[in-house]
């Protein structure tokens, strides 16, 4: 039987270039005769919104870490006995979950794997806090400190893209270098305290384009991976911590706590918190977040249920 394909493209994803998009999404479906719909959104919550009411078998972000957030927040509310299956088109800035789901980079390879692929159980996040009192649900991570404000300075980056954006960004706020927070961050049977430059919970591997948070975080394993980064005593200590995002290896640093756990309370004894989910923002001077996992909530269509790896 023929699946129903619901698509919902963020038309500002990529600062533009998703729109640019369109004429070979639309080329690439027909030619598999595909059953779809696609619906270009109109503004903030409304991908959240046909996410929600859809009637179709699969759903897929056409965008960036934002439209997937918005579209899982959808399929998390959807008023259904089974939920539509998540797949992710990454025509975004970052695209930073579409990597931990092994989407290709090729327009044609995804929406082959889309059509044609198989499904894993997704875990999802869910934050509460901050401008999200009742929560929100995320499905690639949660940063707070420095990544949030490197994400925010990207942003105002009107005519630079992709990983470019967040490594500026990184030097503008390295160059800055302000005091860090202090944060108690309780997870299982801990509780760590300390000024926190960086703080990041994560479903999946990479955020901010080329920063791997949780390098070795599993998208189904019921746990969210953590990181968190004691203030570096100098700029140049905290450069070298960067470029160990960049490679994955930031556990062999001192400064560096890793590892997992299912649930997560965060308060601000001294400071506030910057944070967002999946590049949307949840408080910009928060004091008390709760981050918990909801194991296999909803089914995600990736290559990784035909055995990919990355």
């Amino acid at each position: 039987m023929r699946q129903k394909v619901c698509i919902i493209l963020n038309p500002i994803a990529g600062k533009g270039h998703a729109l640019k998009t369109l004429p070979q999404i639309e080329r690439l479906l027909n030619k598999h005769h595909a059953d779809y719909t696609l619906t270009v959104t109109n503004g903030s919550g409304h991908a959240k919104d046909i996410a929600q009411t859809t009637d179709a078998d699969t759903v897929v972000a056409a965008g960036g870490d934002g439209t997937c957030n918005e579209v899982a927040n959808g399929l998390m509310n959807q008023a259904r006995h089974i939920r539509s299956a998540f797949a992710v088109l990454p025509i975004g800035r970052g695209n930073d979950f579409a990597y931990s789901a092994a989407m290709p980079r090729s327009l044609e390879l995804s929406i082959d794997s889309i059509l044609h692929g198989k499904s894993i159980p997704l875990d999802v996040g869910f934050v509460k806090g901050g401008y999200f009192p009742d929560g929100r649900y995320f499905v690639n991570g949660v940063g707070m400190g420095f990544d949030t404000k490197v994400g925010f300075e990207a942003a105002k980056m009107k005519h630079i893209h992709g990983a470019l954006g967040y490594a500026l960004g990184a030097i503008i706020m390295v160059a800055r270098f302000e005091p860090s927070p202090i944060l108690e961050m309780r997870y299982g049977d801990h509780c760590l305290t300390q000024p926190a430059i960086l703080t990041s919970v994560v479903n999946g591997k990479r955020m901010g384009g080329s920063f791997f948070m949780g390098p070795k975080a599993v998208l189904n394993d019921g746990l969210l991976d953590f990181c968190t980064v004691r203030h570096p005593n100098t700029r140049r200590r905290l450069l070298k911590l960067l470029v160990q995002y960049t490679k994955g290896t930031q556990s062999t640093s001192e400064e560096t706590t890793m590892g997992r756990a299912a649930s997560f309370a965060i308060r601000a004894v001294q400071g506030g918190i910057s944070a967002h989910c999946d590049g949307e923002t949840i408080c910009e001077n928060g004091s008390y977040l709760e981050i918990t996992c909801v194991p296999s909530a909803l089914r995600l269509i990736s290559p990784l249920a035909e055995g990919a790896s990355l």
